[in-house]
């Protein structure tokens, strides 16, 4: 199963490590430096031109990508339980 975290892009659900909440997560230090350093390291990936509300954090064969959506960590969360192919 495929989960959609934006209009162009859509990640297998097995390689989810996690879905999180922008503003959440950029609270703390530690949250502040992670989206930083997943882009200095060539991990980040634009998923939408809009401003984004959450990322997805996935690895597959030890490859760690991060995307940035403009999708809601709670509708991509609650897709994700449902099955939701979110065509």
């Amino acid at each position: 199963m495929f989960l959609r975290i934006s209009n162009d892009f859509v990640v297998p659900k097995s390689d989810i490590i996690g879905i999180f909440d922008m503003d959440n997560t950029t609270l703390s230090r530690q949250g502040r430096n992670f989206l930083p350093e997943a882009e200095k390291n060539g991990e980040l990936i634009y998923s939408a031109d809009d401003l984004p509300k959450s990322y997805v954090v996935t690895e597959h064969d030890g490859e760690r990508k991060v995307y940035l959506s403009s999708f809601s960590s709670k509708l991509l969360i609650g897709r994700a339980k449902s099955g939701d192919l979110m065509t």
